[in-house]
């Protein structure tokens, strides 16, 4: 049976549709306690009973949301990107940095254990 996230990552086209399979998969590999759900009409993920990270697919870019610490904690390494209170949007003509990624979604780990 496909699940709510399952649904949304695939009514994208298949460019859009590995970036966020890509990004599922870190938030899956650097979280690996993290519930996987659907709010806000996107893929959320929370531990410790606390939001983690969401993310979402729009046509001319990636919006990452890890909650404003998270984008407060890597603000030197998200000034070239958009953004809003807790939100990045990673355009989709440039490189994703899944790296970063990786990172702010570990960030976030941590900081739900204390938090």
């Amino acid at each position: 049976m496909i699940n709510q996230v399952d649904a949304y990552i695939q009514s994208f086209p298949p460019e859009v549709r590995t970036i966020l399979e890509q990004i599922r998969q870190i938030v899956k590999e650097t979280a690996p306690d993290a519930v996987e759900g659907f709010a806000y009409q996107m893929p959320s993920y929370k531990t410790q009973g606390k939001p983690l990270v969401y993310f979402a697919g729009f046509k001319k870019h990636i919006g990452f949301y890890a909650t404003p610490s998270g984008h407060t904690a890597f603000a030197k390494e998200l000034a070239k990107y958009k953004q809003g209170r807790g939100s990045v949007q990673f355009p989709l003509d440039q490189p994703i940095p899944f790296e970063l990624i990786r990172e702010m979604v570990a960030f976030r780990v941590e900081e739900n254990k204390f938090n």
